[in-house]
This record gives structure tokens, sequence and C-alpha cells, in this order.
């Protein structure tokens, strides 16, 4: 079996598929693969637009993206060791629930470029990682100044008129609506500017309305 391995070994470093790790190139994908997840904390940390911002899962990422890169330094070393570790890393399971989406995007690229870098492919992994983190931004950066806004508005049935006036100049999209006695509560979903949110400010002036309630929806 030992003979099996060793000549299997023999083949792949003549194929240039497992590699000889010395001081130099561990360095090198070690701190290519910081450059990268660094890349990506300050990103997900300055541009993040969930509810409530969460440091350990951005230090995650960048732990993510060294840790990956040891993975494969270390598969790419040693055959007998990159067989065990598929076998214990398949047992491994994890149970934390993401919550928004795009937090999964983040983890992704931090897995890719852990693998680029300890797979000793600079260049794709820092072109990747700036590439998509610029995409990132730019849309971020375009999409920035209008968030979507969940509105309650609890008023008297005889204001109805004038608050579904004011609704509609901003292209409100009914969500729900409750009558009882002489009151009435609506809630609709709007998209306004952050610079200009003026909707509030001139339903709460209207004769009979009572309440009005305005919270920005980020879908967590």
């Amino acid at each position: 079996m030992t003979n099996i391995i060793r000549e299997l070994t023999d083949s792949l470093e003549q194929a240039s598929i497992i590699t000889r790790l010395t001081p130099a190139h561990i360095t090198a994908c070690l701190l290519t693969a910081l450059i990268c997840g660094t890349t990506i904390y300050f990103v997900y940390r300055f541009f993040y637009k969930g509810a409530v911002y969460s440091e350990s899962f951005n230090l995650l990422n960048v732990i993510t993206c060294l840790t990956t890169a040891f993975i494969i330094m270390t598969i790419s070393q040693n055959l007998v060791l990159s067989l065990g570790m598929v076998g214990a890393l398949s047992i491994v399971r994890f149970r934390a629930a993401v919550k928004d989406p795009l937090d999964i995007g983040f983890l992704f690229l931090a897995i890719a470029a852990g693998l680029t870098s300890g797979a000793g492919l600079f260049p794709l992994a820092l072109i990747g990682t700036f590439l998509i983190a610029g995409v990132y931004l730019v849309f971020s950066i375009v999409t920035g100044g209008v968030k979507r806004f969940v509105c309650i508005v609890k008023y008297d049935l005889s204001a109805r008129e004038s608050v579904f006036e004011i609704l509609e100049s901003y292209r409100a999209k009914l969500k729900s609506s409750i009558t009882y006695d002489n009151y009435a509560e609506v809630t609709v979903t709007v998209k306004v500017d952050k610079m200009e949110i003026k909707m509030q400010e001139k339903l709460e002036v209207l004769s009979g309305v009572q309440s009005v309630v305005l919270m920005e929806y980020i879908s967590d």
C-alpha cells in the first residue's frame, strides 16, 4: 500500500499537481490570503446594509480565508493527509443560521480567495477578490440613495382620502388594511430617497391622522 501511494505521489509531483512547501511559498500563500480576507473585511464593514452588523461574522470571513488557504496547502503537499482531511472535514456540520443571503456570498468569496491563495494562484486570488469587491461597491453606491420603508398609518375614516393621496404620490404599495369602529390602519411599502424623507411629516400634519410609523425595510 505504501509503495502504491509513493508511486501515485511521484506521478502527481511530475505533473506539478503536488507542490513542495517552502517557507517562502507558505508566507506568500498566507499573505495573499490575508490581503484578500482584509479586503473582504473592510468592504463588508463599511458597506453593510443589514439591520445589525456582526463583527464576529466579519472576522469569520478573514479566518475562513486563511484557514482555507492553510488546508489547500496541506492537501497539495501530502496525498495521505489530503485523504484524511477530506474524511475529517466531511463530518463537520455548521448549524448557525445565516439571515442575510448576502452574507453567504461574502463567505463564499472568502472561501474562493483562500482556495486560490493556497493553490498558489496569487494573481487570480487578488484580481478576483478586488474585482468582486469593486462590483459590490459600485452597486452599493448606485442603489444606496433610495431605500425601502414600511409605513404604518393609523387614521380616522374621515381622513382616508387625504392619507391615500399622499401615499399614492410616493407610489406606495398597500400590504394590509384594517378597519375598526371609526378608525383604520394601513401598512404600505414605499421607496424613498434617504435625503428626502418627507412623507412621514406630511402625514402627521393631516387632520385625523393619529400615528405614523416609518421603518426601514431590509428583508432580514
